[in-house]
């Protein structure tokens, strides 16, 4: 039993994307802050960094005004407020410039953002050093974070390494992000009990997503190895690919001998309330239904929470292409469920042969894409690792940091085969500055620098996705794809146009069969279908394309995509009215095929 006091942080911006592909909106954000505030349980809430500023110019908002707006009434209540960034890689998938990375803390401590999470993916302590070393220039906090996950290789000896090296560095506290969920609770009680014996001065802060189950058991492990703060959820985007509620955690603290703070359950329920209202208005539109599920197939593949959201999105655009290769190569085709798993088993698989990175973005996204291309050449009749993307390789060859195990020799020969080098210095070292290049474009544009260079550096960290924003286009698009979306809920509903079942039936068949020969209906009149098993001579009815052997009579048959095999010539019969339906002179009424 233990009387030590826990705190609580909420990451109700990893809570939007876990689960979808947006966050609210700032004037909803403005909207909830009071009432978390009022909640009266968070002395923490992470707030930005990661995806959120990116998915703001997605949908054409400012998000420099998004994250002044939103922490102001957290800096009011004296409620610290932390972003994420990825070391290297900033706030986007692939690597930043130096420069880029030194605005970043400056422009985030302006805006009244008080902690700066920074984790290397790969766990390469090099990365990470200059984000402690410009956060604590601008003021902020630095929280230097390990990615955590389960191997022979992740041990605590291995992860003390790293936790000295960030102490040398610097760091004023550590943060384990178990950003799959999939650090067992023993292992990582054991590992902030080293930490603190060897660095009682380090605050401690457990991250941990309930995605395969382990979560709970694991916030009661490290709260009683001497974890200062846990980051949960709250309805209704708690559990599933996200965090505990903190509901849940704070009874279960309270139980063992923690102080806990109470919950103010009149604003719980109206911060759940408000929640459900931006679901509604259109963030709901963006979530998969598996993302708030749980499931311990991730205890395999190790996948992240925060990625559920554009994995799911990633496979369902590639389900008809691999189902098109299936089907070309005599094989039987899959349902999205069982493709999923083909793609956990597969990352597993992956995962081992490109040196085990902990899978946090963006290296989860590029062990998945290697993964999900795997598939894709397998269903081909190609080989594994026929397809690997160029962020992909630059991980496999070091030049985004040390990969903590070893490569497969496969995979080392594959590289030499393709002429590829590999890297051993400085990550950095291969990104140079680049911040004059982008004000000379705002100053040829004519754009605001911004207040403390908000808009410079909106520039530099997201050049495509702020340029699309500034000329319109990404309001453009989100606009076109929420109309995309609710034309499909109301197709749903509503019953298909006659047209709209021709065109869809059309597209099957073109795609079943593309060299199909299509047969027309020889007059108007009722359509009886016949196929002759016996009478070889039988002509075909006057003013069809069909072959010999299948005859239109006035006798009952077959309807409705059934598959008909001639016996005369071996092909298929697809026909597409029902028995008795009227049909015009000319109308497409089946298909050989």
């Amino acid at each position: 039993m233990s009387n030590k006091e826990i705190k609580f942080s909420l990451v109700y911006r990893d809570m939007w994307q876990s689960s979808g592909k947006y966050v609210p909106r700032v004037d909803q954000l403005i909207q909830i802050a009071p009432v978390i505030v009022d909640m009266g349980c968070f002395a923490r809430i992470e707030t930005n960094g990661g995806a959120f500023e990116q998915v703001n110019l997605l949908y054409g908002e400012n998000p420099n005004k998004a994250v002044r707006q939103w922490v102001a009434p957290f800096n009011k209540a004296g409620i610290q407020t932390h972003m994420l960034e990825r070391a290297l890689n900033g706030l986007r998938m692939y690597p930043v410039p130096a420069d880029v990375r030194q605005l970043m803390p400056k422009v985030k401590k302006a805006q009244g953002v008080d902690i700066m999470r920074s984790f290397c993916g790969l766990n390469d302590h090099r990365n990470v050093e200059l984000s402690i070393k410009y956060a604590k220039e601008a003021g902020m906090i630095s929280q230097a974070t390990l990615s955590i996950t389960h191997s022979d290789i992740h041990t605590v000896d291995y992860y003390m390494q790293i936790v000295d090296k960030f102490v040398d560095y610097g760091a004023d506290e550590i943060c384990l992000k178990d950003m799959a969920g999939i650090g067992r609770p023993h292992s990582l009680g054991l590992l902030v009990k080293a930490i603190k014996e060897r660095h009682p001065q380090l605050v401690v802060q457990y991250h941990g997503h309930s995605g395969p189950g382990f979560s709970v058991a694991s916030m009661l492990e490290v709260a009683r190895a001497g974890a200062d703060y846990l980051d949960v959820a709250m309805e209704p985007l708690s559990w599933g690919m996200v965090h505990p509620d903190v509901i849940t955690i704070a009874a279960m603290l309270k139980d063992d001998g923690f102080s806990v703070p109470d919950i103010n359950m009149d604003a719980y329920m109206a911060a759940r309330h408000l929640t459900q209202t931006f679901i509604d208005d259109f963030l709901g539109e963006f979530i998969d239904p598996h993302n708030k599920i749980m499931t311990s197939l991730l205890i395999g593949c190790g996948l992240p929470g925060g990625m559920m959201g554009s994995m799911m999105t990633d496979l369902k655009a590639m389900h008809t292409a691999i189902n098109a290769a299936l089907r070309k190569n005599n094989k039987q085709e899959v349902s999205i469920d069982s493709l999923l798993v083909q793609l956990f088993n597969e990352v597993e698989y992956v995962w081992k042969k490109v040196g085990y990175p902990p899978l946090v973005t963006p290296f989860s996204q590029y062990v998945k894409n290697i993964a999900l291309m795997n598939i894709f050449a397998m269903a081909n009749g190609n080989e594994r690792f026929s397809i690997i993307d160029k962020d992909s390789w630059n991980m496999i060859l070091g030049k985004m940091g040390k990969l903590p195990g070893q490569l497969a020799p496969e995979i080392i020969a594959l590289a030499q085969k393709n002429q590829l080098n590999f890297y051993t210095g400085n990550p950095q070292d291969e990104y140079p500055n680049q911040l004059d290049d982008y004000r000379k474009e705002m100053i040829e544009n004519g754009w605001e620098f911004g207040q403390d260079d908000e808009e410079l550096f909106e520039l530099a960290m997201h050049d495509r996705q702020y340029r699309d924003y500034k000329s319109g286009l990404a309001k453009k698009r989100f606009e076109e794809e929420r109309a995309k979306i609710k034309a499909e809920e109301v197709a749903k509903i509503a019953p298909p146009s006659k047209e709209q079942q021709e065109q869809k039936l059309f597209a099957y068949i073109s795609e079943k069969y593309p060299n199909a020969t299509p047969i027309t209906a020889p007059c108007s009149g009722t359509m009886l279908w016949e196929i002759d098993l016996t009478d070889k001579s039988t002509p075909p009815a006057p003013g069809t394309t069909y072959k010999k052997g299948v005859h239109i009579a006035d006798v009952e048959a077959y309807f409705g995509m059934e598959e008909v095999l001639s016996p005369i010539d071996g092909k298929l019969l697809d026909t597409c009215v029902k028995q008795g339906t009227k049909v015009t002179k000319g109308e497409v009424i089946g298909w050989i095929v």
